[in-house]
């Protein structure tokens, strides 16, 4: 039996959250953001105002921390009715500062998948998010030299990948994305008719969650860890 990945000449790989870890500290700030404006709201309401404001946001600022700090500070301020004290405010930006220079934590097996794949395969990099962030964290993580081309972008649809892909002069079936979420990551490529494999993380934000309905019928691998993306690249 031939293997389904033979033809895969180039692998794609997403950042945040299949490399190294990032939403973990998104769910740490909004915890202290509810502390800080415990005495206008219940920790529950200050979270879902809060999505709110970053999904109203999103055209504006795009992804990552940068937008994220500044959707905090506009909630505050309309939880507060404009009452939040300066000191708070200042605490927020804070804690965008210290998510900004937290550093790169890599996840199980990262470097070591990346090293034997580069060998025989074209990887790159496809991201959400704030550029300067995204390239700081990659230089922080010592992954910089494993890949061909990086690409930031301001959204992962389709249309973007097609794109991407034509740029890069890459055939749909020779390519393979890999990464943490099935909105992003699976299932624009799996519509593509490109390979997919998911790695799922353990904390996925609302935004990029999908239903069963969205991934009824659609044909992706599910890996645990990014190392067991090599036996199923090999395996027959």
């Amino acid at each position: 039996m031939k293997n389904e990945y033979q033809h895969i000449k180039v692998i794609g790989f997403d950042a945040d959250d299949t490399l190294w870890v990032n939403e973990t500290y998104f769910r740490e700030a909004e915890l202290e953001v509810a502390k800080l404006l415990a005495p206008y709201e219940t920790a529950n309401k200050i979270d879902q105002e809060l999505f709110k404001m970053e999904i109203k946001n999103l055209p504006l600022y795009g992804y990552g921390v940068k937008g994220f700090v500044l959707s905090m500070v506009e909630m505050a301020l309309d939880l507060s009715n404009n009452s939040v004290s300066n000191a708070t405010i200042s605490s927020i930006l804070d804690i965008g500062k210290d998510m900004i220079n937290k550093p790169v934590e890599l996840l199980h097996g990262v470097e070591e998948t990346l090293k034997i794949l580069s060998q025989d395969y074209r990887l790159i990099l496809v991201t959400k998010g704030d550029l300067l962030d995204q390239e700081r964290k990659l230089q922080k993580s010592g992954l910089l030299n494993y890949f061909h081309h990086i690409e930031v972008v301001s959204e992962k649809e389709e249309r973007d990948y097609s794109k991407l892909l034509n740029h890069l002069d890459i055939k749909p079936s020779e390519f393979l994305m890999v990464g943490n979420s099935l909105k992003s990551d699976i299932l624009p490529l799996v519509n593509l008719k490109a390979k997919a494999i998911h790695v799922p993380f353990h904390t996925t934000w609302i935004h990029e969650q999908v239903s069963e309905t969205e991934t009824k019928d659609k044909t992706y691998r599910t890996v645990n860890s990014l190392p067991e993306i090599i036996q199923v690249l090999t395996e027959q």
